[in-house]
Parts: structure tokens; C-alpha cells; sequence
């Protein structure tokens, strides 16, 4: 997906002052069998420019290889497209002296509603009738906070509107668009919790009678 010229300069200009990095594009085909929305980006994508690439990418491959679809099937994005990031200084034995990191972070709402435009016009272009949220800020940024992961984790919400920019792009309204939403636990999950291994693999599981 290329974004058009005059949209990026729009969430560049509302992101501006904001601790993100890069941009990296969703991608897939339109009408796709999922839209599969996640966070925001990782240094990962950012390099490789590929959503979901990386060790969390891995697992997403792996749950889409459970009900029968691969990659170029679905469209990937998320609710920020570029990197969140934070800036810490810490002291580096290695080099025996204090560095600066700038580690991932989760993006705040403020960075979600700059970037509501982007998601927005993939909505429009990619028009899915089914879209999996993986992790919170996805689900709240179609959802509000409505529901909570821990409750609705693998269920299937139908004829639901979603949450796009309003008409001054300050804030969201309810679209009149209906879709099929399934909240699902983030991939990386796992990598905190094994013990979610089995329920993310059978809340996938929930989807395949969608496709």
C-alpha cells in the first residue's frame, strides 16, 4: 500500500513533537479475507519495512497457516505506522559508560488519533468485512473501550460499527459502515505467557468459519 504524498504529509504535520520513527506501509490486497490491525510498528518493520516481520510476524504466519490463509491472503496494518519510541540512558558495561537507548513503547492516544487518517484511508481502500484486532490498542481504537482482551479474546462481534476521524479530526465517531470484528491476543503474547500458546492457537481457530 502507497500511501498518497498529500495524506503522509497530514500525519507528519500531526505527529509532529511526537517520539516516532519512520513509517512503514500496511499491505495486502483489497476486499482481502482478514484486515488484521495491530499496534504500531517495532525497529523491525521499520528496517524491513514489512508489517508484522520479526518474531511477533512468526507467530501472526503461524496462526494464519492454522485456518489456511498466508500472508498475501490478508491485509496487515495497525493503529500507528510508525515506531513509538522512548528514550532512556542506562549504563552499558560493555562499553563501560552511559548510553542512550530508544527502546519500542506502546503509542499514546494522542499518537493513535495523529495516525487515524492513515487507518482510516486503508479502511476505505482495503473495505474488509471481517478485521482482527490483535492486542489492545487495536481494539480499542476500533471499539473505544467497550470490551476488554481478557473478556472477549476469540469472539466474533458482528454488524459492528468502528471508530473513525471525525469531520474536524480531533477526535472519532461511530461509522455507519457495519463489520465483523475478532479480538484476539497480540502474537507476541506468548513470548510473556506460554500459557496463552493454546488459547490464541484456538482463538484463531474461532475465525476459520469466516473465511
Amino acid at each position: 500500500m502507497k500511501y498518497p504524498d498529500k495524506l503522509l504529509a497530514e500525519v507528519k504535520e500531526r505527529s509532529k513533537g511526537m517520539r516516532l520513527e519512520g513509517i512503514n506501509f500496511g499491505a495486502g490486497p483489497a476486499h482481502p479475507k482478514l484486515m488484521i490491525i495491530g499496534e504500531a510498528p517495532g525497529r523491525e518493520e521499520i528496517e524491513s519495512l514489512i508489517p508484522f516481520h520479526g518474531a511477533s510476524g512468526k507467530e501472526l504466519m503461524k496462526s494464519l497457516a492454522s485456518i489456511g490463509l498466508k500472508r498475501e491472503d490478508v491485509y496487515i496494518t495497525s493503529a500507528v505506522r510508525s515506531r513509538p519510541y522512548s528514550v532512556k540512558k542506562v549504563f552499558s558495561k560493555k562499553e563501560n559508560k552511559e548510553v542512550t537507548k530508544y527502546p519500542n513503547r506502546k503509542p499514546t492516544k494522542k499518537e493513535i488519533l495523529a495516525h487515524a487518517p492513515l487507518l482510516d484511508f486503508e479502511l476505505r481502500y482495503a473495505q474488509p468485512k471481517v478485521i482482527v484486532t490483535v492486542g489492545t490498542t487495536a481494539l480499542s481504537r476500533l471499539l473505544d473501550h467497550k470490551y476488554e482482551i481478557s473478556k472477549v479474546h476469540g469472539k466474533i462481534i458482528k454488524n459492528t460499527s468502528i471508530l473513525e476521524l471525525n469531520d474536524k479530526k480531533d477526535g472519532y465517531v461511530w461509522s455507519k459502515e457495519k463489520y465483523t470484528v475478532v479480538p484476539q491476543y497480540h502474537p507476541a503474547a506468548v513470548f510473556y505467557n506460554r500459557k496463552l500458546t493454546d488459547i490464541i492457537a484456538q482463538d484463531w481457530l474461532n475465525v476459520k468459519p469466516l473465511i
